[in-house]
């Protein structure tokens, strides 16, 4: 038997009704002649509809036909029209009152558009911004306000230049900094005020260098040392406070005898 989802099946068209509350058929519709064609269905396919999926889908089938709706009064309808129409007509709305139809703009425009985009007043602009920017223009967003546009921006940004966020406010930041941080530069985060920060360099940094991590307070990094450590490193661990972390390091040891 062919299942159908609750969307598909019953009261599908009775949960018909548009972004103001409003229910609605299809005999005053402008694109009634496509519905036997499958491109247009009540309660499934329908750019009236108020629900997101419903119209994804009538212009996923009729990209042809989202230009016409860019200007429509409700923000859903010109976001999912800015996503399948063409690039050429959106341009004008990357000043659109609605943040969203201005995110979805950023991820659509050429990235030579995007220069004053990436200073939106809304966080989701800017963030859909730094998941496209490149180089010199990524690195200018490596400042702003909002944490997660600069967690989005080190997640991205050349190795080499993530020195500049030891520092960042934001632990998750920092966290991350620490998973992609060149090798060499690691040692600079054995004093970070995080440990999860200090665990993540402590997980990568060289091996020779985790004796700067060996009197952490935090049991999870020391217990890291005894791991990685070269053993005269480990040594110094044998008697910590935590068994675990010394058992880790007595077992390293015994295992070079």
């Amino acid at each position: 038997m062919l299942m159908m989802s609750a969307e598909e099946g019953y009261g599908a068209a009775e949960a018909a009704t548009d972004w103001t509350g409003r229910p609605f058929s299809c005999e005053d519709c402008p694109h009634l002649e496509m519905r036997e064609s499958g491109r247009c269905v009540l309660g499934r396919i329908c750019v009236r509809d108020v629900r997101a999926r419903r119209i994804d889908r009538f212009f996923a089938g009729n990209p042809e036909l989202a230009g016409r709706y860019l200007d429509h009064p409700y923000f859903e309808v010109r976001t999912l029209a800015a996503k399948h129409a063409s690039v050429f007509e959106i341009t004008r709305l990357a000043n659109d009152r609605d943040a969203e139809v201005r995110a979805m703009v950023a991820m659509r425009l050429p990235l030579a558009r995007l220069k004053d985009m990436r200073r939106d007043r809304d966080r989701k602009v800017r963030i859909a911004c730094a998941m496209r920017l490149e180089g010199a223009e990524l690195l200018a967003m490596s400042g702003d306000e909002d944490y997660y546009v600069r967690l989005t921006v080190v997640r991205r940004l050349d190795p080499a230049l993530l020195p500049i966020k030891l520092d960042d406010a934001e632990p998750e930041v920092r966290r991350t900094v620490a998973r992609r941080l060149p090798l060499e530069r690691l040692p600079a985060l054995s004093g970070d005020p995080d440990p999860l920060v200090r665990r993540e360099a402590a997980e990568r940094v060289a091996p020779g260098a985790l004796g700067l991590f060996v009197k952490d307070e935090d049991l999870r990094v020391r217990y890291i040392v005894a791991e990685r450590a070269p053993l005269d490193i480990v040594a110094r661990l044998v008697d910590d406070v935590d068994p675990e972390v010394a058992e880790m390091a007595r077992r390293r040891l015994e295992q070079t005898e």
